[in-house]
């Protein structure tokens, strides 16, 4: 029996998803996140062979939800899902240890064959992020995008969290209430973020994390 996390936050998906899994010999869900944090919670408590992440995810991303899910429990599988096959975002997901990537559009016709896939230790990557990867393997734009994925990997995990609630909108008392530190820290963590990605004010800390992947660029967020 193959156990399943699923993390997305749109409820409508999320259920969509757990009903085609329920038709599936082999495959039990074991339960159900609505966000980043959450996801990570439930992947220590119950232990899943596989999770299906989604990458935009509120108060903590798909991507780094993967970074700690995968410091703790190193065995599991984490199947990415997106609404977007952009290569920067796949190969974040896979620099972080992700392996596969699913595009939502898709996802109900091969879900259970991408699970079982990564289950076994294999790889899965939806048709058109194959075609993609593919194509693109032996361009130096594939060289330029890895290199996007190490300007944000020299941050702490806590830097990453502060850096999309900075992103979410959240001011710093909301970012200490959630992550349970002080506004001072928090504040040390903006100073620190500034100084490592040498980016001065919030609208350019904004402007990274998205276009780092942190968030997928269809979710609005205001820059002032």
């Amino acid at each position: 029996m193959i156990t399943v996390l699923l993390a997305e936050d749109h409820v409508m998906v999320r259920e969509g998803l757990r009903a085609l899994l329920a038709q599936e010999a082999g495959i039990r869900v074991l339960g159900e996140a609505s966000n980043g944090r959450e996801a990570v919670a439930l992947t220590r408590s119950l232990a899943p062979d596989v999770v299906v992440m989604d990458i935009g995810m509120p108060l903590l991303n798909g991507l780094e939800a993967v970074r700690q899910i995968l410091r703790s429990h190193p065995n599991t599988k984490l199947l990415m899902l997106s609404a977007y096959s952009d290569e920067a975002y796949v190969e974040k997901a896979i620099a972080l240890g992700a392996t596969g990537y699913l595009i939502k559009q898709t996802a109900s016709c091969v879900l259970s064959e991408a699970i079982r896939k990564v289950h076994s230790g294999g790889t899965f990557f939806s048709a058109p992020v194959a075609k993609r990867r593919s194509d693109l393997k032996n361009m130096t734009l594939v060289g330029r995008q890895r290199r996007s994925v190490k300007a944000v990997s020299h941050l702490s995990s806590r830097e990453m969290e502060v850096l999309q609630l900075i992103a979410e909108g959240k001011m710093n008392k909301e970012t200490a209430d959630e992550l349970g530190i002080s506004i001072k820290t928090v504040e040390n963590h903006r100073q620190n973020l500034m100084k490592k990605l040498d980016i001065h004010d919030t609208a350019g800390l904004t402007r990274h994390a998205i276009s780092a992947g942190m968030i997928e660029n269809h979710v609005n967020i205001v820059i002032t």
